[in-house]
């Protein structure tokens, strides 16, 4: 018995391993596998059938891919240029200079010496004939100004106009060839959380894009210029970076990036744009006569506080309080008075002190407006002649 189990273990085992080389070289030798019992239940599925179907490596890599601003900065980058100046500036004389017996023995040497200070920035080309746009900071009496290309050359600018009540100024910039100029977008598309780009030349260590999104739209009153409606940005601004271009996600300019809120002199992430349609607007202007042409009726304006609302009998919400009417200005001669709160402005609607002076100023001088004011309990239309606001700087601040 105990040999014949023997035989049947051996043949056993030489069957199986039989079958595992045939399994191995041979399988297609073997019957297929069937998927169900006789009695046609299926059996379980295998662990393949259970598992999803995987994509491709390939595809699955295409589909992770990080989001990249690759193109739109390739767009925009050949447009902006960086900008150095350098002005004159006198060192102050010498106490001693004012001695007599002094300046007989070492003459004037020590006297006041002109310097040259430099000067960085950035700009924005905005046409193929050199017309660069910037800040009118960065190139204030300059004596001389230079404009670096993004494909190195550089070429002498002369200043066409500044507009200081902006903070805008336009070069020109005579190259042999045409340039690549930026495209404009519709910052009026723009919305709080956009993707923009900051492009310019930051601490002077060459052109520089940085990210961020839009923080806020329309922000004044931050006593940086007379006419404010920045766009406010985190992505990084610093000393350089101004004149430089904000572009949207596309590659079009959106704004000229201006000022940043700052406590060591680099970015916090809070910086300001000029939006590109008021930028645009002042460039063709200055181009067109070499300054900015602004209405201007003769009035003083302050915010409305509820306690002045209130003392003035004023019920509604907006508008923009007249606390000073100049003599013999327009809004004298049409019959506007101190107490008066300006609704309207030729049918637009004032929101506040600053809100009233950007659609003063957009009036055209030599044409008549119709000012909408509240008055010892209602309402009233007043007609004045728009005048030319002064250039000099006569209107101050918050007076139109």
């Amino acid at each position: 018995m105990q040999r014949l189990w023997l035989v049947f273990a051996q043949s056993v085992t030489a069957a199986l391993a039989v079958l595992f080389v045939v399994a191995t070289l041979k399988p297609e030798w073997l019957p297929s596998r069937s998927t169900t019992v006789p009695n046609g239940t299926p059996t379980a599925p295998s662990i393949s059938t259970l598992l999803p179907e995987l994509p491709p490596v390939t595809t699955r890599i295409e589909a992770a891919k990080v989001v990249s601003y690759a193109d739109a900065a390739q767009k925009a980058l050949p447009s902006v240029v960086h900008i150095f100046t350098t002005k004159a500036v006198r060192t102050p004389q010498h106490p001693l200079m004012n001695d007599p017996v002094f300046r007989h023995f070492f003459g004037d040497r020590l006297g006041s010496q002109p310097q040259r200070q430099m000067g960085l920035g950035s700009g924005v080309i905005v046409s193929e004939d050199g017309v660069v746009l910037t800040n009118n900071h960065v190139v204030e009496a300059a004596d001389e100004i230079e404009v670096s290309l993004n494909d190195g050359g550089k070429y002498p600018a002369t200043l066409i106009g500044s507009d200081p009540e902006s903070d805008l100024a336009v070069l020109r910039v005579k190259a042999p060839t045409k340039l690549p100029a930026a495209s404009f977008g519709d910052n009026d598309a723009l919305r709080i959380g956009d993707v923009v780009l900051a492009i310019g030349n930051p601490f002077d260590v060459g052109q520089t894009v940085t990210m961020g999104i839009v923080s806020a739209l329309g922000r004044s009153q931050l006593g940086i210029n007379t006419f404010e409606n920045f766009i406010q940005t985190d992505a990084a601004i610093n000393p350089g970076n101004s004149g430089g271009a904000l572009i949207d996600a596309n590659g079009n300019l959106v704004g000229i990036n201006t000022a940043i809120y700052s406590r060591s002199g680099g970015s916090l992430g809070i910086g300001f744009a000029i939006p590109v349609s008021t930028a645009r607007s002042v460039m063709e202007q200055i181009v067109a006569s070499g300054s900015v042409t602004r209405g201007w009726v003769g009035v003083e304006v302050q915010e409305l506080t509820p306690e002045l609302a209130e003392s003035f009998k004023y019920p509604m919400s907006g508008g923009a309080l007249i606390a000073g009417v100049m003599r013999g200005s327009p809004a004298d001669r049409g019959g506007v008075r101190p107490g008066d709160v300006l609704l309207e402005v030729d049918g637009k609607k004032v929101k506040d002190a600053s809100g009233m002076l950007q659609l003063i100023a957009a009036l055209v001088p030599g044409q008549q407006a119709t000012l909408k004011v509240y008055r010892s309990g209602g309402e009233r239309d007043v007609v004045v002649n728009v005048g030319k606001r002064p250039i000099n700087g006569v209107a101050a601040k918050n007076r139109e």
